[in-house]
């Protein structure tokens, strides 16, 4: 196989080559496939040669249609070649991956119109995949056991047979699994108290063999942010605790909707603390041949973070419509936190004696200590109030404490951006009034390129944006009958968004009472695997699918979806990570809730039109915007150029499209 698609001439910059090769395929090549030529396109693929070229970080605001993945991924895959390191694609979520990388997706175009061969790869983050640990105790002790074991008797043969000569090959993605809804999932799925190190079935496990998969792509590998945010967070120790890090080298790394990324990292660089975990981990040191000095040390450990996590608990309060709870800080919880934190640094002082003596199996020794120097990390963080962000969430197994810092620009900027490497921030929506210095900001970029281009699609004719008016405030029922009148007009083909699961579980509720919907096929989120969701919503035209997490990303032209519904404007949630900005905030609905909701609207706005072809209504089923002029306007001002919002009662007669 060639390596480039061109003849290389070694006295020219490779880039220079790479840049002209690429103007060949979107002024010639595609066009006589059937694509049509866009300008969009050819100037972003000046501005990248740029930035690979400079090695440096650039923000590509490309609106909908511009075609910014494939420019993206051909410079990202000869990149990659030059420098004979895979490129890294991190997108802002699982199903954004399924759709960069199914049959008929971007990748799978070049390949077939360009005749390359891309080796392009899937890194998934470590709860997509099942854990055969919690399989088993979910097949001895769950209601549904006879679904487990026969997930269980469809296991490789390998997983459980010991013999020579064995072909192993990775399994367990939560793809492979569409029947289980989420609850069924996260019962089976891997999670961040399973002890991978000292799994006796970690060699056999599908996480471990995909990570052997994807490590030898050499074109690309494409993940999520949360997993590459991962890879940066544990990478020093992986490397400690004699693992391979989360990537191999890469030379490259693009963030697809790269607004999204602030939180991805903040995400990736929380601690989860279990009083049961810490039990089970500390007292693997008491089955070796220890001082007495440090089994007492030990007990006396145990006893205190009991002690923590039963103060903790009765300083917490619930936050309607979270699972998080508000801790609330007091001389009792810092106290039980000092003391707890002294017993930790003692038994790290005494192990440093015992490694000496050899009496301890090393390998347990290291990931104890490992673990014990994260519990003093977080509960550093913890008693620093003002760097953090902490919670509390209840499960089965008892109360779990997560700190997570307020900051991750630092981190960013000496692990992502200081590595003299390019980095591409791809999304429709990037800047706030034509400057990049906010998002640069907050990630610790200092120097960038940027450029913005604006969508090709003719709005004015294409789409209708309708905010229904009320007569009793927006309530249920009128939402309810909104809508039922909204799908019955485009019969069906609707995305519904929701801001909250207790939203789209209260209409999954109410729905079967409104007969005129009877016919139509519903798809909701959490009864399967996200990806065979949007799957079965492209293939049935006239179906519903309601979702949560569909606000970007989702990309299906066609009549499939024809009609956006947003239930209520996705303001943030009122849960401690977005508590905590607004009090750092000066002016916290004009600094955090407005720019979030109008980013997140305009996203979900966006799932609409996808092609030149496409036609249909966004329905914005809101209150607010009726009362709050300045809200309306600001909305407003957000709807592309020639594209008005129309107030309408709540019967919706007359939309100019028919869906015949």
């Amino acid at each position: 196989m060639k390596r480039y698609p061109f003849e290389f001439d070694h006295s020219r910059p490779f880039l220079q080559q790479v840049g002209e090769w690429v103007a060949d395929v979107f002024y010639e090549i595609l066009p006589e496939a059937g694509f049509e030529v866009r300008d969009e396109q050819i100037y972003m693929a000046y501005q990248l040669e740029r930035a690979f070229a400079q090695k440096m970080t650039i923000f590509a605001e490309a609106g909908v249609g511009t075609g910014k993945t494939l420019v993206y991924l051909l410079y990202t895959i000869l990149y990659a070649r030059y420098t004979r390191k895979p490129a890294i694609i991190a997108c802002a979520d699982e199903s954004l991956i399924e759709q960069l990388a199914k049959p008929e997706g971007d990748l799978a175009k070049l390949a077939r119109h360009l005749s390359l061969k891309i080796d392009a790869r899937m890194a998934k983050s470590a709860d997509r995949y099942l854990c055969l640990v919690k399989l088993g105790q979910a097949q001895a002790d769950n209601e549904d056991s006879d679904l487990y074991r026969a997930v269980h008797d469809e296991l490789p043969g390998f997983v459980h047979q010991y013999k020579a000569m064995q072909s192993f090959h990775a399994y367990g993605d939560r793809k492979q699994y569409p029947h289980l809804n989420d609850h069924q999932w996260n019962k089976i799925s891997w999670d961040s108290f399973q002890d991978c190190f000292t799994c006796e079935q970690r060699h056999r496990c599908g996480q471990t063999l995909s990570r052997e998969h994807y490590r030898k792509s050499g074109d690309l590998i494409i993940c999520s942010h949360d997993f590459y945010m991962e890879h940066v967070w544990t990478y020093e120790g992986r490397k400690r605790e004699g693992q391979l890090p989360l990537l191999p080298d890469h030379c490259a790394v693009v963030f697809d909707e790269g607004h999204l990324l602030e939180s991805a990292a903040q995400k990736a660089l929380t601690y989860s603390l279990k009083h049961s975990v810490f039990e089970e981990l500390i007292t693997r040191l008491l089955k070796g041949e220890i001082r007495e000095s440090l089994a007492v040390l030990i007990d006396e450990a145990i006893d205190r973070s009991e002690s923590l996590f039963d103060t903790l608990s009765g300083h917490c309060e619930d936050i309607p419509g979270s699972d998080r709870k508000r801790i609330i800080l007091g001389k009792p919880l810092l106290e039980e936190v000092r003391r707890f934190r002294r017993l930790i640094e003692a038994i790290e002082e005494d192990l440093v004696f015992e490694s000496e003596l050899y009496t301890l199996d090393q390998y347990q020794l290291r990931i104890v200590e490992e673990h014990l120097e994260t519990i003093q990390k977080a509960l550093s963080l913890f008693q620093n109030s003002d760097a953090l962000i902490s919670w509390a969430t209840e499960a089965e197994d008892g109360l779990t404490l997560v700190i997570m810092p307020r900051a991750v620009k630092e981190v960013l900027r000496e692990r992502v951006f200081a590595l003299g490497m390019p980095v591409v921030f791809s999304s429709a929506t990037l800047s706030v009034n034509g400057s990049f210095d906010y998002i640069a900001s907050s990630l610790g970029i200092d120097r960038y390129l940027s450029f913005s281009t604006k969508s090709p699609y003719d709005y004015k004719n294409q789409m209708e944006v309708l905010a229904p008016k009320w007569s009793h405030g927006a309530s249920s029922e009128e939402k309810m009958k909104a809508t039922v009148n909204l799908l019955n007009r485009t019969e069906g083909r609707a995305l519904i968004l929701f801001n909250g699961k207790e939203e789209l579980l209260k209409f999954k509720e109410l729905i079967p009472s409104y007969p005129e919907c009877a016919d139509m096929r519903f798809w909701f989120e959490g009864d399967a695997e996200i990806s065979h969701l949007i799957g079965s919503f492209q293939r049935d035209e006239a179906s519903v699918l309601c979702a949560v997490s569909l606000w970007e990303g989702l990309d299906i032209p066609g009549p499939s979806l024809s009609n956006v519904i947003v239930w209520s404007l996705p303001f943030p949630p009122q849960d401690p990570v977005f508590m905590a900005k607004r009090e750092a905030a000066a002016a916290p609905y004009d600094e955090v809730d407005l720019p979030y909701m109008l980013l997140r609207l305009q996203q979900g706005m966006g799932r609409l039109i996808r092609s030149r072809e496409d036609h249909g209504i966004v329905a914005i089923l809101s209150e607010e915007i009726h009362h709050d002029v300045k809200l309306r306007k600001t909305i407003e001002e957000l709807l592309p150029q020639g594209v008005q919002l129309q107030v309408r009662e709540p019967n919706l007669q007359a939309f100019r499209f028919s869906f015949e």
